[in-house]
């Protein structure tokens, strides 16, 4: 079988006929009347299900240790889930707390903490600081450069590579600066690469010297179960890397149970340091009594242990794999060396994320639409959505069907080979 012929080294006439040939497919796509949505990665339906004996839990009312879950307090939340997933995310039970239902959520009030009344290793808040910057890992998280943007917090590109974020360039930001205060990461399976931070690189971040301080590291463990195969990825273990390290503060750590069991109604926790958690609860408990506790027990009893969160994942990947092999197909085999489009494969997370032709990326997501396929919004990826070289898409595949998925990725290629063949064309 002949290797496809990149479209950058197509005489002109070929090129033109390659338009022709992507112009007919894209018109008969408009015309088919598709309704199709890769935006945001949201549970399936069917992954929702999965958890639906929840709704048959808590068959009691009270924690193993004793508390009364329907009253006021326990304000760090139930000690025994807090010990369940501190032993799978790495810690020990009271360098956990557990909350409400988003982590997002946790994040926001870690933020506003830090701004009104600084950190454990403050000097002052935040907020009298005459400047506050982000360094943020891209392509990245939309919603956590939509916060940095809503405090106006100035946010400082680095990229993000296979192994982590460029330590070298994060360590040249942090280091004469007082005002570059802190870090998002999403270490494992990231947002929208699906690459793993590496011990190597975390141990890096987490010894690097820094100008602030109070310097935070935010750690938004995300998607630190949610495994697309069998060999499963371990995070690496930033606390304790952090705390040898001589700043255990630096790490604040996220997760949540919300594209574990159901999302809107799950818990997430926040972790770090004994001192962080502390001070956690000290600002939290001026706005609350404590969490949903029937909650927290109902995943309890659903559990039973961590080994059961991971037997519960595993029902997970069995939905997933097969979703992320389908687009990794088609890319393939409709894109595969012809030098306009690149992308991940990612091993984990609910990402997989497409590098077109540089300049080209608005002008697929405009055709996309134009089909009835639905992606995320041209830059969403990078702070103040201005991706410079207008070329990443991230494809969000957990939510529809498989069927729905061939039908969009279909769709998808038509509009990168056409977009690609007029950019080339000029």
């Amino acid at each position: 079988m002949t290797a496809p012929q990149p479209l950058t080294h197509l005489p002109r006439a070929d090129l033109e006929a390659v338009r022709a040939e992507q112009q007919r497919a894209y018109d008969a796509l408009v015309s088919s009347g598709l309704s199709l949505d890769l935006t945001r990665g949201k549970p399936s339906a069917e992954q929702l299900d999965l958890a639906d004996a929840l709704l048959t839990f808590p068959t009691r009312t009270t924690t193993p240790d004793g508390v009364d879950a329907r009253n006021y307090g326990g304000l760090a939340g139930v000690t025994a889930l807090r010990a369940m997933f501190a032993e799978l995310l790495g810690l020990e039970a009271d360098q956990l707390s557990a909350q409400g239902n988003s982590s997002l959520t946790l994040m926001k009030d870690v933020l506003t903490y830090l701004w009104l009344r600084g950190g454990v290793d403050s000097e002052r808040p935040w907020g009298q600081e005459q400047k506050v910057r982000f360094v943020c890992p891209v392509p990245g998280y939309d919603r956590h450069f939509a916060l940095l943007e809503w405090f106006g917090i100035e946010m400082l590109p680095v990229p993000m590579a296979e192994h982590g974020p460029d330590a070298d360039a994060v360590a040249a930001l942090v280091a004469a600066d007082p005002t570059v205060k802190g870090m998002w990461l999403v270490p494992t399976y990231s947002n929208p690469t699906g690459h793993v931070t590496t011990q190597e690189v975390a141990e890096r971040l987490a010894s690097m010297p820094t100008a602030a301080p109070d310097f935070k590291l935010f750690w938004d463990n995300a998607y630190a179960l949610h495994h697309l195969s069998s060999e499963e990825t371990k995070s690496a273990d930033i606390v304790t890397l952090a705390a040898v390290a001589g700043h255990p503060h630096r790490p604040v750590v996220f997760a949540s149970t919300s594209k574990i069991t159901h999302a809107g109604a799950g818990v997430a926790f926040v972790g770090g340091s004994r001192e962080t958690v502390a001070w956690f609860h000290e600002n939290l408990g001026l706005g609350s009594i404590g969490p949903d506790k029937v909650n927290q027990l109902r995943h309890l009893e659903f559990f039973g242990s961590a080994q059961g969160v991971r037997d519960h994942m595993a029902k997970h990947r069995a939905l997933l794999a097969p979703k992320f092999a389908e687009v990794d197909r088609i890319l393939g085999e409709r894109l595969g060396g012809l030098g306009i489009a690149q992308w991940t494969h990612p091993q984990g997370g609910y990402f997989v994320s497409l590098d077109v032709l540089p300049g080209t990326a608005a002008r697929v997501i405009e055709l996309a639409k134009a089909t009835g396929v639905a992606l995320t919004p041209a830059g969403s990826a990078y702070p103040y959505r201005d991706d410079p070289a207008d070329t990443n898409i991230r494809l969000a595949p957990s939510f529809p069907t498989l069927e729905e998925i061939t039908e969009a990725m279909e769709a998808v290629t038509v509009c990168v080979l056409l977009a690609a063949s007029e950019k080339l064309l000029g």
